[in-house]
Protein backbone atom coordinates (compact mmCIF):
# COMPACT_ATOMS: atom_id res chain seq x y z
CA UNK A 1 0.00 0.00 0.00
CA UNK A 2 2.51 2.44 0.68
CA UNK A 3 4.59 1.29 -2.47
CA UNK A 4 1.42 2.01 -4.28
CA UNK A 5 1.23 5.70 -2.94
CA UNK A 6 4.97 6.05 -3.07
CA UNK A 7 4.32 5.31 -6.86
CA UNK A 8 1.14 7.69 -7.53
CA UNK A 9 2.93 10.64 -5.71
CA UNK A 10 6.05 9.94 -8.10
CA UNK A 11 3.78 9.86 -11.06
CA UNK A 12 2.13 12.69 -9.82
CA UNK A 13 5.15 14.98 -9.16
CA UNK A 14 6.84 14.16 -12.96
CA UNK A 15 3.07 14.93 -14.32
CA UNK A 16 3.14 18.19 -13.12
CA UNK A 17 6.28 18.94 -13.94
CA UNK A 18 5.75 17.80 -17.34
CA UNK A 19 3.11 20.30 -17.29
CA UNK A 20 4.79 23.13 -16.10
CA UNK A 21 7.69 22.20 -18.40
CA UNK A 22 5.08 22.62 -21.06
CA UNK A 23 3.03 25.67 -20.34
CA UNK A 24 6.57 27.30 -19.61
CA UNK A 25 7.50 26.18 -23.41
CA UNK A 26 3.98 27.61 -25.02
CA UNK A 27 4.42 30.67 -23.10
CA UNK A 28 7.80 31.10 -25.03
CA UNK A 29 5.68 30.04 -28.07
CA UNK A 30 3.58 33.00 -27.95
CA UNK A 31 4.47 35.32 -31.11
CA UNK A 32 6.96 38.75 -30.75
CA UNK A 33 5.33 41.64 -32.65
CA UNK A 34 6.85 44.65 -34.12
CA UNK A 35 3.93 47.06 -35.40
CA UNK A 36 5.76 49.62 -37.83
CA UNK A 37 3.86 52.73 -38.57
CA UNK A 38 4.76 55.55 -40.49
CA UNK A 39 2.56 59.01 -40.99
CA UNK A 40 0.68 59.47 -44.54
CA UNK A 41 2.93 57.07 -46.89
CA UNK A 42 0.25 56.59 -49.33
CA UNK A 43 0.54 53.13 -51.24
CA UNK A 44 1.35 54.52 -54.11
CA UNK A 45 4.86 54.98 -52.80
CA UNK A 46 5.85 51.34 -51.98
CA UNK A 47 7.08 49.48 -55.04
CA UNK A 48 5.42 45.95 -54.05
CA UNK A 49 1.80 47.95 -54.63
CA UNK A 50 3.23 47.91 -58.43
CA UNK A 51 3.16 51.72 -59.60
CA UNK A 52 6.85 52.48 -60.41
CA UNK A 53 7.29 55.76 -58.87
CA UNK A 54 10.23 54.37 -56.32
CA UNK A 55 11.67 51.45 -54.92
CA UNK A 56 11.27 50.65 -51.34
CA UNK A 57 13.41 47.10 -51.18
CA UNK A 58 13.06 46.55 -47.63
CA UNK A 59 9.90 46.99 -47.13
CA UNK A 60 8.64 44.92 -50.50
CA UNK A 61 10.44 42.21 -48.14
CA UNK A 62 7.57 41.52 -46.16
CA UNK A 63 5.33 41.27 -49.21
CA UNK A 64 8.12 38.94 -50.79
CA UNK A 65 8.10 36.88 -47.85
CA UNK A 66 4.61 37.10 -46.24
CA UNK A 67 1.22 38.80 -47.16
CA UNK A 68 -0.08 42.38 -49.11
CA UNK A 69 -3.26 43.51 -49.02
CA UNK A 70 -4.60 45.61 -51.72
CA UNK A 71 -7.63 46.87 -50.70
CA UNK A 72 -6.87 48.00 -46.64
CA UNK A 73 -8.65 51.10 -45.54
CA UNK A 74 -9.24 53.21 -42.54
CA UNK A 75 -11.92 54.43 -40.67
CA UNK A 76 -10.95 58.23 -40.50
CA UNK A 77 -8.37 59.41 -42.66
CA UNK A 78 -6.31 61.51 -40.23
CA UNK A 79 -3.45 61.31 -37.97
CA UNK A 80 -4.38 61.26 -33.98
CA UNK A 81 -8.28 60.00 -34.78
CA UNK A 82 -6.36 56.53 -36.71
CA UNK A 83 -4.16 55.78 -34.25
CA UNK A 84 -6.84 55.97 -31.76
CA UNK A 85 -8.29 53.37 -33.85
CA UNK A 86 -5.35 50.97 -34.56
CA UNK A 87 -5.08 51.46 -30.52
CA UNK A 88 -8.28 50.79 -29.10
CA UNK A 89 -10.38 49.03 -32.21
CA UNK A 90 -13.02 51.10 -32.05
CA UNK A 91 -14.21 53.75 -34.80
CA UNK A 92 -13.98 57.58 -33.64
CA UNK A 93 -17.23 58.08 -32.51
CA UNK A 94 -16.63 55.24 -29.90
CA UNK A 95 -13.56 56.13 -28.78
CA UNK A 96 -13.60 59.55 -28.80
CA UNK A 97 -10.90 60.45 -30.71
CA UNK A 98 -12.49 62.07 -33.87
CA UNK A 99 -10.53 64.69 -35.04
CA UNK A 100 -6.64 66.13 -34.25
CA UNK A 101 -8.24 68.90 -31.82
CA UNK A 102 -10.05 67.34 -28.89
CA UNK A 103 -7.94 64.75 -26.32
CA UNK A 104 -7.82 61.37 -26.29
CA UNK A 105 -8.30 59.30 -23.16
CA UNK A 106 -6.22 56.89 -22.38
CA UNK A 107 -7.52 55.29 -19.93
CA UNK A 108 -9.69 53.00 -21.89
CA UNK A 109 -8.25 49.46 -22.99
CA UNK A 110 -6.12 49.46 -25.77
CA UNK A 111 -4.00 46.25 -27.24
CA UNK A 112 -0.91 47.41 -25.51
CA UNK A 113 -2.50 47.37 -22.13
CA UNK A 114 -4.03 43.91 -22.90
CA UNK A 115 -0.85 42.26 -23.87
CA UNK A 116 1.03 44.01 -21.25
CA UNK A 117 -1.17 42.57 -18.81
CA UNK A 118 -0.64 38.76 -20.60
CA UNK A 119 2.94 39.20 -20.09
CA UNK A 120 4.78 40.95 -22.98
CA UNK A 121 7.18 43.50 -22.86
CA UNK A 122 6.35 46.54 -24.96
CA UNK A 123 7.37 49.77 -26.05
CA UNK A 124 6.62 52.70 -28.37
CA UNK A 125 9.16 54.13 -29.65
CA UNK A 126 8.14 57.18 -32.48
CA UNK A 127 5.47 59.58 -33.40
CA UNK A 128 1.94 58.85 -31.70
CA UNK A 129 0.43 62.25 -32.09
CA UNK A 130 -1.75 61.66 -29.33
CA UNK A 131 -1.52 63.88 -26.06
CA UNK A 132 -0.97 62.60 -22.80
CA UNK A 133 1.27 59.71 -21.46
CA UNK A 134 1.33 56.47 -23.50
CA UNK A 135 -1.03 53.65 -21.23
CA UNK A 136 0.23 49.84 -21.52
CA UNK A 137 4.08 50.29 -22.86
CA UNK A 138 7.03 49.54 -20.38
CA UNK A 139 9.13 52.33 -22.05
CA UNK A 140 7.81 54.97 -24.29
CA UNK A 141 9.72 57.42 -26.20
CA UNK A 142 7.18 59.43 -28.73
CA UNK A 143 7.37 62.89 -30.42
CA UNK A 144 5.70 65.63 -28.62
CA UNK A 145 2.80 66.39 -31.73
CA UNK A 146 3.63 66.15 -34.78
CA UNK A 147 7.50 66.50 -33.77
CA UNK A 148 10.47 67.88 -36.35
CA UNK A 149 12.48 66.19 -38.67
CA UNK A 150 16.01 67.41 -37.52
CA UNK A 151 16.97 67.15 -33.73
CA UNK A 152 13.67 66.37 -32.53
CA UNK A 153 12.48 66.19 -28.93
CA UNK A 154 11.23 63.08 -27.68
CA UNK A 155 8.75 62.43 -24.20
CA UNK A 156 10.99 59.68 -23.00
CA UNK A 157 8.67 57.84 -20.11
CA UNK A 158 7.23 61.50 -19.43
CA UNK A 159 10.65 63.39 -19.51
CA UNK A 160 11.19 65.62 -22.27
CA UNK A 161 14.93 65.12 -23.99
CA UNK A 162 16.68 66.69 -26.94
CA UNK A 163 18.41 64.46 -29.37
CA UNK A 164 20.69 65.39 -32.60
CA UNK A 165 20.30 64.07 -35.81
CA UNK A 166 17.35 63.19 -38.06
CA UNK A 167 14.26 62.13 -36.33
CA UNK A 168 13.80 58.62 -38.95
CA UNK A 169 17.72 57.88 -38.26
CA UNK A 170 16.90 58.26 -34.04
CA UNK A 171 13.51 56.10 -34.25
CA UNK A 172 15.32 53.32 -35.87
CA UNK A 173 18.56 53.69 -33.42
CA UNK A 174 16.24 53.45 -29.76
CA UNK A 175 13.95 50.81 -31.55
CA UNK A 176 17.08 48.69 -32.07
CA UNK A 177 18.57 49.92 -29.01
CA UNK A 178 15.48 48.71 -27.16
CA UNK A 179 15.29 45.17 -28.82
CA UNK A 180 18.93 44.67 -27.94
CA UNK A 181 19.54 46.54 -24.64
CA UNK A 182 16.57 46.95 -22.82
CA UNK A 183 14.06 44.29 -23.22
CA UNK A 184 13.38 41.41 -21.39
CA UNK A 185 14.51 38.07 -23.13
CA UNK A 186 12.40 35.88 -20.99
CA UNK A 187 9.16 37.35 -22.41
CA UNK A 188 7.83 37.74 -25.60
CA UNK A 189 7.85 41.55 -26.71
CA UNK A 190 5.57 43.73 -28.26
CA UNK A 191 7.60 47.08 -30.42
CA UNK A 192 5.56 50.01 -32.12
CA UNK A 193 7.89 51.51 -33.78
CA UNK A 194 6.06 54.85 -35.38
CA UNK A 195 7.97 57.22 -37.73
CA UNK A 196 7.23 60.50 -38.31
CA UNK A 197 8.01 60.17 -42.45
CA UNK A 198 6.91 60.92 -44.50
CA UNK A 199 4.42 63.50 -42.96
CA UNK A 200 4.69 67.37 -44.18
CA UNK A 201 6.89 69.10 -44.58
CA UNK A 202 8.98 66.52 -46.02
CA UNK A 203 12.35 67.55 -45.06
CA UNK A 204 15.20 64.48 -46.42
CA UNK A 205 17.85 63.58 -44.87
CA UNK A 206 21.29 64.63 -45.30
CA UNK A 207 22.69 61.77 -47.22
CA UNK A 208 19.30 62.25 -49.55
CA UNK A 209 18.71 65.90 -49.97
CA UNK A 210 19.78 65.60 -53.52
CA UNK A 211 18.10 62.03 -54.08
CA UNK A 212 15.57 62.41 -57.38
CA UNK A 213 17.09 65.61 -58.73
CA UNK A 214 18.31 63.86 -61.88
CA UNK A 215 14.44 62.39 -62.38
CA UNK A 216 11.30 64.17 -63.73
CA UNK A 217 8.55 62.42 -62.41
CA UNK A 218 5.45 62.25 -64.80
CA UNK A 219 2.15 64.38 -63.09
CA UNK A 220 -0.66 61.68 -62.60
CA UNK A 221 -3.41 61.38 -65.27
CA UNK A 222 -5.65 63.51 -63.28
CA UNK A 223 -3.74 66.19 -61.92
CA UNK A 224 -5.55 69.18 -63.47
CA UNK A 225 -8.92 67.34 -62.41
CA UNK A 226 -11.54 70.41 -62.79
CA UNK A 227 -14.07 68.15 -60.72
CA UNK A 228 -16.98 68.62 -63.24
CA UNK A 229 -19.60 66.04 -62.27
CA UNK A 230 -18.55 66.10 -58.61
CA UNK A 231 -20.27 68.03 -55.78
CA UNK A 232 -19.07 71.19 -53.48
CA UNK A 233 -16.78 69.57 -51.23
CA UNK A 234 -14.29 68.54 -54.41
CA UNK A 235 -14.23 71.82 -55.44
CA UNK A 236 -13.93 74.05 -52.38
CA UNK A 237 -11.52 71.64 -50.66
CA UNK A 238 -8.14 73.72 -49.85
CA UNK A 239 -5.29 71.37 -50.52
CA UNK A 240 -3.97 71.46 -54.57
CA UNK A 241 -0.69 71.60 -54.95
CA UNK A 242 -0.95 74.04 -57.54
CA UNK A 243 -2.61 76.71 -55.52
CA UNK A 244 -2.82 75.69 -51.82
CA UNK A 245 0.97 74.57 -50.80
CA UNK A 246 2.98 76.77 -49.31
CA UNK A 247 6.32 78.23 -50.70
CA UNK A 248 8.04 77.68 -47.63
CA UNK A 249 7.07 75.21 -45.83
CA UNK A 250 6.10 72.76 -49.04
CA UNK A 251 8.91 74.39 -51.75
CA UNK A 252 11.53 74.85 -49.38
CA UNK A 253 12.26 78.47 -50.35
CA UNK A 254 13.47 80.90 -47.56
CA UNK A 255 11.75 84.02 -49.96
CA UNK A 256 8.86 83.58 -51.73
CA UNK A 257 8.58 84.95 -55.84
CA UNK A 258 7.92 88.39 -54.36
CA UNK A 259 10.92 88.47 -51.64
CA UNK A 260 9.31 88.32 -49.01
CA UNK A 261 10.60 85.50 -46.25
CA UNK A 262 9.02 82.31 -45.58
CA UNK A 263 8.24 80.03 -42.95
CA UNK A 264 10.86 77.89 -43.82
CA UNK A 265 13.30 79.86 -42.00
CA UNK A 266 11.45 79.03 -39.13
CA UNK A 267 12.52 75.34 -39.39
CA UNK A 268 16.21 75.94 -40.00
CA UNK A 269 16.91 77.49 -36.97
CA UNK A 270 16.12 73.72 -35.61
CA UNK A 271 19.71 72.75 -37.38
CA UNK A 272 23.10 72.44 -36.45
CA UNK A 273 26.15 74.41 -38.66
CA UNK A 274 26.58 71.45 -40.62
CA UNK A 275 22.72 70.48 -41.22
CA UNK A 276 22.43 73.97 -42.48
CA UNK A 277 25.48 74.00 -44.61
CA UNK A 278 24.39 70.56 -46.12
CA UNK A 279 20.46 71.55 -46.38
CA UNK A 280 21.62 75.47 -48.41
CA UNK A 281 24.30 73.44 -50.72
CA UNK A 282 21.59 71.18 -51.86
CA UNK A 283 18.79 73.42 -51.99
CA UNK A 284 19.95 76.98 -52.82
CA UNK A 285 20.91 76.35 -56.86
CA UNK A 286 18.27 74.96 -57.56
CA UNK A 287 15.91 77.37 -55.75
CA UNK A 288 17.78 79.90 -57.17
CA UNK A 289 17.80 78.43 -60.98
CA UNK A 290 13.80 78.23 -60.14
CA UNK A 291 13.40 82.14 -59.40
CA UNK A 292 15.00 83.38 -62.11
CA UNK A 293 12.84 81.27 -64.71
CA UNK A 294 9.68 82.72 -63.28
CA UNK A 295 7.79 80.21 -64.21
CA UNK A 296 3.72 80.53 -65.64
CA UNK A 297 1.00 78.15 -65.94
CA UNK A 298 1.65 74.66 -66.60
CA UNK A 299 5.47 74.70 -66.29
CA UNK A 300 5.08 76.19 -62.46
CA UNK A 301 2.35 73.32 -61.85
CA UNK A 302 4.77 70.70 -62.80
CA UNK A 303 7.80 72.65 -61.01
CA UNK A 304 5.26 72.20 -57.86
CA UNK A 305 4.57 68.97 -58.64
CA UNK A 306 8.08 67.59 -59.10
CA UNK A 307 9.06 69.38 -55.83
CA UNK A 308 6.49 68.03 -53.74
CA UNK A 309 7.26 64.53 -54.79
CA UNK A 310 10.93 64.57 -54.89
CA UNK A 311 10.97 65.37 -51.23
CA UNK A 312 8.41 63.39 -49.81
CA UNK A 313 9.86 60.07 -51.80
CA UNK A 314 13.25 61.51 -50.36
CA UNK A 315 11.75 60.56 -46.60
CA UNK A 316 10.33 57.26 -47.82
CA UNK A 317 14.22 56.40 -48.78
CA UNK A 318 15.34 56.50 -45.02
CA UNK A 319 12.11 55.17 -43.38
CA UNK A 320 12.62 51.42 -45.98
CA UNK A 321 16.15 51.78 -44.48
CA UNK A 322 15.01 51.69 -41.29
CA UNK A 323 12.50 48.81 -41.69
CA UNK A 324 15.44 47.09 -43.29
CA UNK A 325 17.98 47.21 -40.42
CA UNK A 326 14.67 46.03 -38.03
CA UNK A 327 14.60 42.95 -40.75
CA UNK A 328 18.09 42.46 -40.68
CA UNK A 329 18.53 42.23 -36.57
CA UNK A 330 15.64 39.72 -36.36
CA UNK A 331 17.74 37.63 -39.05
CA UNK A 332 20.66 38.12 -37.19
CA UNK A 333 19.29 37.16 -34.20
CA UNK A 334 17.19 34.01 -34.49
CA UNK A 335 14.02 36.22 -34.18
CA UNK A 336 12.43 36.29 -37.31
CA UNK A 337 10.52 33.01 -37.45
CA UNK A 338 8.49 33.64 -34.66
CA UNK A 339 7.89 37.64 -34.96
CA UNK A 340 4.97 39.11 -36.66
CA UNK A 341 6.05 42.10 -38.65
CA UNK A 342 3.06 44.45 -39.71
CA UNK A 343 3.97 47.68 -42.18
CA UNK A 344 1.55 50.17 -42.55
CA UNK A 345 0.42 53.65 -42.24
CA UNK A 346 -2.04 55.99 -40.61
CA UNK A 347 -3.66 56.21 -43.59
CA UNK A 348 -3.27 56.62 -47.48
CA UNK A 349 -1.54 60.17 -49.26
CA UNK A 350 -2.40 62.25 -52.59
CA UNK A 351 0.63 62.08 -54.56
CA UNK A 352 -1.05 64.60 -56.83
CA UNK A 353 -4.00 62.76 -57.73
CA UNK A 354 -7.04 65.33 -58.53
CA UNK A 355 -4.08 68.37 -58.20
CA UNK A 356 -3.69 67.39 -54.51
CA UNK A 357 -1.27 66.46 -51.17
CA UNK A 358 -2.79 65.72 -48.15
CA UNK A 359 -5.55 63.25 -47.37
CA UNK A 360 -8.83 63.10 -45.36
CA UNK A 361 -11.30 62.44 -48.40
CA UNK A 362 -12.37 58.90 -48.43
CA UNK A 363 -11.76 59.24 -52.38
CA UNK A 364 -9.05 55.89 -52.67
CA UNK A 365 -5.97 57.46 -52.66
CA UNK A 366 -6.25 58.47 -48.80
CA UNK A 367 -8.79 56.14 -48.11
CA UNK A 368 -6.56 52.94 -48.80
CA UNK A 369 -3.70 52.74 -46.79
CA UNK A 370 -0.40 50.17 -47.02
CA UNK A 371 -0.47 47.06 -45.23
CA UNK A 372 2.15 44.45 -45.65
CA UNK A 373 2.51 41.47 -42.85
CA UNK A 374 5.02 38.87 -42.21
CA UNK A 375 4.81 35.73 -39.94
CA UNK A 376 6.42 32.82 -41.11
CA UNK A 377 5.21 30.18 -38.89
CA UNK A 378 1.85 30.56 -40.17
CA UNK A 379 2.00 33.38 -43.71
CA UNK A 380 2.59 32.02 -46.94
CA UNK A 381 5.49 34.26 -48.88
CA UNK A 382 4.10 36.13 -51.79
CA UNK A 383 0.19 35.92 -50.58
CA UNK A 384 -2.46 38.92 -51.61
CA UNK A 385 -5.62 39.63 -49.92
CA UNK A 386 -8.07 42.00 -51.54
CA UNK A 387 -10.56 41.85 -48.93
CA UNK A 388 -11.44 45.01 -47.15
CA UNK A 389 -9.49 44.96 -43.76
CA UNK A 390 -9.55 47.99 -41.83
CA UNK A 391 -7.03 49.35 -39.55
CA UNK A 392 -10.00 49.19 -37.00
CA UNK A 393 -8.97 45.26 -37.53
CA UNK A 394 -5.26 45.81 -36.42
CA UNK A 395 -6.01 45.34 -31.94
CA UNK A 396 -8.54 41.91 -32.44
CA UNK A 397 -5.78 40.37 -34.73
CA UNK A 398 -3.09 40.96 -32.38
CA UNK A 399 -4.67 39.89 -29.69
CA UNK A 400 -5.27 36.85 -31.43
CA UNK A 401 -2.37 36.01 -32.27
CA UNK A 402 -0.96 36.60 -28.50
CA UNK A 403 -3.87 34.31 -27.31
CA UNK A 404 -5.52 37.05 -25.57
CA UNK A 405 -9.15 37.63 -25.42
CA UNK A 406 -10.67 40.38 -27.72
CA UNK A 407 -13.15 42.82 -25.94
CA UNK A 408 -16.60 42.87 -27.14
CA UNK A 409 -16.37 46.79 -26.95
CA UNK A 410 -13.62 46.35 -29.94
CA UNK A 411 -15.62 46.49 -32.74
CA UNK A 412 -13.00 45.54 -35.43
CA UNK A 413 -12.29 41.50 -36.04
CA UNK A 414 -9.11 39.51 -36.47
CA UNK A 415 -8.02 39.04 -40.11
CA UNK A 416 -5.42 35.97 -39.08
CA UNK A 417 -7.19 33.82 -41.06
CA UNK A 418 -7.51 35.71 -43.83
CA UNK A 419 -3.57 35.58 -44.00
CA UNK A 420 -2.96 32.43 -43.28
CA UNK A 421 -5.75 31.43 -45.84
CA UNK A 422 -7.75 29.55 -43.65
CA UNK A 423 -11.07 31.63 -44.34
CA UNK A 424 -12.32 34.21 -47.10
CA UNK A 425 -14.60 35.06 -44.72
CA UNK A 426 -15.17 38.78 -44.32
CA UNK A 427 -17.04 41.79 -44.06
CA UNK A 428 -18.65 43.52 -47.64
CA UNK A 429 -18.68 46.82 -46.53
CA UNK A 430 -15.93 49.78 -45.10
CA UNK A 431 -17.03 51.81 -42.74
CA UNK A 432 -15.63 55.49 -42.86
CA UNK A 433 -16.41 58.64 -41.20
CA UNK A 434 -14.32 62.37 -41.34
CA UNK A 435 -14.99 64.89 -39.06
CA UNK A 436 -12.41 68.08 -39.10
CA UNK A 437 -14.02 70.55 -40.82
CA UNK A 438 -13.99 73.68 -40.58
CA UNK A 439 -10.20 72.97 -40.37
CA UNK A 440 -7.06 73.11 -42.53
CA UNK A 441 -7.27 71.81 -45.90
CA UNK A 442 -11.24 72.18 -45.35
CA UNK A 443 -12.36 68.80 -46.19
CA UNK A 444 -16.42 68.83 -45.25
CA UNK A 445 -17.35 66.74 -43.35
CA UNK A 446 -18.68 63.13 -44.36
CA UNK A 447 -19.48 59.69 -43.96
CA UNK A 448 -19.57 56.12 -46.54
CA UNK A 449 -19.11 53.18 -47.06
CA UNK A 450 -17.24 51.20 -49.54
CA UNK A 451 -17.86 47.51 -51.10
CA UNK A 452 -15.31 46.37 -53.37
CA UNK A 453 -16.95 47.88 -56.66
CA UNK A 454 -18.82 50.58 -55.26
CA UNK A 455 -18.69 53.44 -52.64
CA UNK A 456 -21.61 56.00 -50.98
CA UNK A 457 -20.23 58.69 -49.14
CA UNK A 458 -23.00 61.38 -47.53
CA UNK A 459 -21.22 65.28 -46.76
CA UNK A 460 -23.06 67.31 -44.91
CA UNK A 461 -23.23 70.24 -41.87
CA UNK A 462 -23.06 73.02 -44.31
CA UNK A 463 -24.03 71.04 -47.11
CA UNK A 464 -26.37 67.98 -48.20
CA UNK A 465 -24.77 65.88 -51.13
CA UNK A 466 -24.62 62.88 -51.77
CA UNK A 467 -22.22 61.15 -54.29
CA UNK A 468 -21.24 57.47 -55.23
CA UNK A 469 -18.67 55.58 -57.97
CA UNK A 470 -18.66 52.62 -59.66
CA UNK A 471 -14.45 51.66 -58.87
CA UNK A 472 -14.78 48.73 -61.66
CA UNK A 473 -15.20 51.25 -64.29
CA UNK A 474 -13.53 54.57 -62.92
CA UNK A 475 -11.07 53.61 -60.60
CA UNK A 476 -9.91 57.40 -59.97
CA UNK A 477 -13.37 58.46 -59.08
CA UNK A 478 -14.01 60.65 -61.31
CA UNK A 479 -17.31 60.33 -62.33
CA UNK A 480 -20.75 60.54 -59.64
CA UNK A 481 -23.04 57.90 -60.64
CA UNK A 482 -25.31 58.78 -57.49
CA UNK A 483 -28.06 60.41 -60.01
CA UNK A 484 -27.35 58.63 -62.72
CA UNK A 485 -30.81 56.33 -64.01
CA UNK A 486 -28.75 53.00 -64.57
CA UNK A 487 -27.38 53.04 -60.85
CA UNK A 488 -30.98 53.43 -59.23
CA UNK A 489 -31.04 50.03 -57.95
CA UNK A 490 -27.02 49.74 -56.70
CA UNK A 491 -27.85 53.41 -55.39
CA UNK A 492 -30.88 51.77 -53.45
CA UNK A 493 -29.05 48.78 -52.20
CA UNK A 494 -26.25 50.92 -51.10
CA UNK A 495 -28.06 52.73 -48.96
CA UNK A 496 -29.97 50.14 -47.25
CA UNK A 497 -26.43 49.01 -46.54
CA UNK A 498 -24.81 52.12 -45.32
CA UNK A 499 -28.07 52.32 -42.68
CA UNK A 500 -27.28 48.80 -41.91
CA UNK A 501 -23.22 49.23 -40.97
CA UNK A 502 -24.01 52.53 -39.38
CA UNK A 503 -26.92 50.70 -36.70
CA UNK A 504 -23.87 48.13 -36.71
CA UNK A 505 -21.12 50.07 -35.52
CA UNK A 506 -23.90 52.32 -33.22
CA UNK A 507 -23.26 55.79 -35.40
CA UNK A 508 -26.50 57.45 -36.51
CA UNK A 509 -26.98 61.39 -37.13
CA UNK A 510 -27.06 61.83 -33.40
CA UNK A 511 -23.99 60.59 -33.36
CA UNK A 512 -23.18 63.59 -35.55
CA UNK A 513 -24.61 66.34 -33.56
CA UNK A 514 -23.46 65.11 -30.31
CA UNK A 515 -20.25 65.55 -32.14
CA UNK A 516 -20.87 68.91 -33.24
CA UNK A 517 -21.96 70.21 -29.80
CA UNK A 518 -18.75 68.56 -28.18
CA UNK A 519 -16.50 70.70 -30.58
CA UNK A 520 -18.49 73.83 -30.15
CA UNK A 521 -18.00 73.57 -26.50
CA UNK A 522 -14.26 72.22 -26.31
CA UNK A 523 -13.49 75.59 -28.62
CA UNK A 524 -15.51 77.84 -26.63
CA UNK A 525 -13.22 76.36 -23.07
CA UNK A 526 -9.98 77.44 -24.97
CA UNK A 527 -10.80 80.71 -26.16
Amino acid sequence: MILRKITLYLFFSVLVTSSGHLQAQNKQKKPNIIFMLSDDHAYQAISAYGTGLNETPNIDRLADEGAIFTRATVTNSICAPSRAVILTGKHSFINGKVDNIQPFDWDQDNFAKLLQQAGYNTAMIGKIHLDGLPQGFDFSMVLPGQGNYYNPDFIVNGEMKRFEGYVTDITTEYALKWLEEERDPEKPFMLIYNQKAPHRNWQPAPEYLTLYDDVTFPMPSNFYDDYSNRGRAAKEQEMQIDGHADWGIDFKLKEDPDGKPTLMLNYLKRFNEQQLKDWDAAYEPKNKAFLEAKLEGKELAEWKYNTYIKDYLRTIKSVDDGVGELLDYLEENGLAENTIVIYSSDQGFYLGEHGWFDKRFMYEESFRTPLLMRFPKEIKPNTEISKLVQNLDFAPTLLDYAGVEVPSEMQGESFRNLANGSSQEWRDAAYYTYYEYPAVHMVKRHYGISTERYKLMHFYYDIDEWEMYDLEKDPQEMNNVYNDPEYKKVRADMHVRLKEVRAQYGDSEEMDEKYIQTFNSYMDSRK
